[in-house]
């Protein structure tokens, strides 16, 4: 792999410098390239496709954050960075590593607020429904409620502070003197030209590696035959150049997967469905496991299943909510949402045998009234009982973003296996280490834009500093 590449000597000749290079122009990428700009140094982003996008676009562009003003404008006063750091713990049943979580609960709500107020950008708290695992209403999104609109408003902020970004330039090498202090990038562009670009500060934002099969084999082989719902070029350079310099790696083998995955469309349908009253049946018509669990380790579950799809399965009244997400509009567009005036139809339209269908949704009715308890453990009993007329998609279960990576500090420099920091490498969203812990059934709704954000700010302020005085700020508090 070209990107595991580190060099101990002295570049041949450098074409130019530069006080903090970022590589990666996703969500961390952006936001650290504005903060290290704050901070008074020059900045250049470097990015390996032709056009930015990365795993930002592909994502719901959801981010939680406690503690804001935009929660106390819609009357969510009690939410803290404490409470926050309690769910994430919470979620991953106290694997998280707490320092990282902690750190990602005090630094994302500021890092918002700080993008809204130096760069305009508008945030909105969804408040229709709480996430799985979430105590209050805290996600936030930009008003188009997608990731693709989030990174572009991140583009123009960027533009705006007049930061290059650099396209088609994929790094291929870190140069590092005896201290492993990075001195230059090699860059190779599609047509295999090379430049060197010499550097005060290094930051990687270039996520994890779910678009590198063979790793995944290797730390996720639970999910290596799923579908990868994410950027390709996700292959893990950070992962590879952080085991060269010797860094402290944790939980490989954590994950963000999603049990519903419109297929085979490609389509993401919205795990609001299931909070909301929707259940998932198999090809055999039955139910297999508690939807609330959580959507993560719902891709096991639906993978786990004959030919390892299932129908997500929902009325009218869902049907109406679900038109709130734009991937589901999309869905809709494409022909993957199919409709039924009762459940022989529903069976009709799935090809799901009608006997069993029905015997689901009549115990799903069940439980819901309270005459029956779900042997899963899902309590039914908050939300209306499904009608006719039903709403069916036919899904997969998918591997969206790995979750371990390089562990870094509470001002985001990497660490060296004993504990110590390097002198200027700092990482942050799927490059570094998240807080959901090492297994996919840790992955709180939104973790991560949390630390590609959160990091990202972090690791921004950081460097920057650190180019511009040779020290850094703590910006945990």
């Amino acid at each position: 792999m070209n990107g595991g590449r580190i060099s101990r000597e002295i570049p041949e000749s450098i074409d130019a410098a530069i006080d903090v290079v970022v590589i990666g122009a996703g969500a961390c990428g952006l936001v650290a390239a504005l903060r290290a700009r704050a901070a008074g140094s020059e900045v250049i982003v470097l990015e390996r496709d032709a056009s930015p996008s990365g795993s930002t676009s592909m994502s719901s562009g959801f981010v939680p954050a406690p503690g804001t003003r935009f929660q106390k404008e819609i009357g969510v006063t009690d939410d803290t960075p404490e409470r926050f750091a309690a769910d994430i713990l919470a979620k991953s049943k106290g694997k998280s590593d707490a320092a990282l979580a902690r750190l990602a609960s005090v630094s994302i709500g500021p890092a918002l607020e700080w993008l809204a107020d130096a760069h305009g950008l508008e945030w909105i708290v969804l408040d229709d429904f709480l996430y799985p695992g979430h105590s209050r209403h805290r996600m936030h999104a930009v008003p188009e409620k997608t990731g693709v609109a989030l990174e572009a408003r991140l583009l123009s902020a960027v533009e705006a502070a007049e930061i290059p970004v650099v396209t088609e330039a994929h790094v291929t090498r870190l140069y590092a003197d005896g201290h492993d202090r990075i001195s230059a990038v090699e860059i190779t562009r599609p047509d295999g030209a090379t430049e060197v670009l010499g550097c005060k500060v290094l930051v990687l934002a270039c996520n994890g590696f779910g678009g590198n099969r063979a790793l995944v084999r290797q730390h996720i082989p639970e999910i290596a035959d799923g579908l990868y719902y994410g950027h390709e070029g996700n292959t893990g350079d950070a992962l590879t150049w952080g085991e060269a310099l010797g860094a402290r790696i944790r939980h490989l083998s954590g994950y963000q997967g999603h049990g519903s995955l419109a297929h085979p469309h490609g389509i993401l349908i919205s795990w609001a469905l299931m909070m909301e009253g929707g259940i998932q049946v198999n090809s055999e018509g039955l139910r297999f496991s508690n939807e609330h669990g959580g959507y993560s380790e719902q891709a096991v579950n639906v993978l786990a299943q004959p030919g390892g799809i299932a129908w997500n399965i929902y009325d009218a009244r869902l049907h109406d909510f679900a038109q709130n997400f734009p991937d589901y509009r999309e869905a809709m567009t494409v022909g993957a949402i199919r409709e039924a005036a009762d459940v022989s139809a529903l069976a009709r339209v799935t090809g799901l045998p009608g006997a069993a269908l029905a015997r689901t949704l009549s115990e799903a009715a069940l439980y819901q009234s309270g005459q029956a308890t779900d042997p899963f453990g899902r309590d039914f009993t908050g939300k209306p009982a499904l009608a006719a007329p039903y709403y069916a998609v036919k899904v997969t279960g998918a591997l969206f973003h790995t979750q371990g990576g390089l562990m870094i500090d509470d001002q985001a420099r990497v660490l060296r296996e004993n504990g110590s920091p390097f002198a200027n490498l700092f990482a942050g969203g799927g490059a570094a280490c998240g807080v959901s812990g090492p297994d996919v059934s840790g992955y709180l709704s939104g973790n991560g834009l949390l630390t590609a954000i959160g990091f990202g700010s972090v690791a921004g302020a950081s460097a920057g500093s650190l180019a511009m005085t040779g020290a850094t700020v703590n910006t945990a508090d």
